[in-house]
């Protein structure tokens, strides 16, 4: 049986992932290191918008900042948690394939 606290990292992981603009930070950063100056004007994000998610990121243990002079770079934690976004689209897909081959009534 799973723990309670196994089940409530999951969750906080699930919900740190709940936003499109975070699956969108990840995506930047899974190419590796990148400061967060690129990051906003890259997908075009305002700093305060990119911050309080960037925070989320890093509070459910996500994402590391590491600090260089006045740069903050961020690297993803486990390389694991692209498995997870990866499955997430394979579920989107098939969620898409099976309502066009059975349309609702």
């Amino acid at each position: 049986m799973m723990s309670v606290i196994s089940t409530r990292l999951r969750a906080k992981i699930l919900h740190a992932l709940a936003h499109p603009n975070r699956i969108r930070i990840l995506e930047t950063i899974r190419r590796g290191l990148v400061c967060s100056c690129e990051i906003g004007p890259e997908l075009d994000l305002e700093q305060s918008n990119l911050s309080r998610h960037i925070k989320i990121l890093v509070d459910s243990g996500i994402l590391v900042p590491q600090r260089e002079g006045v740069r903050i770079n961020y690297r993803v934690a486990d390389e694991d948690i692209y498995k997870l976004i990866d499955l997430s689209g394979e579920v989107v897909r098939s969620a898409a394939e099976r309502s066009i081959r059975e349309p609702e009534s």
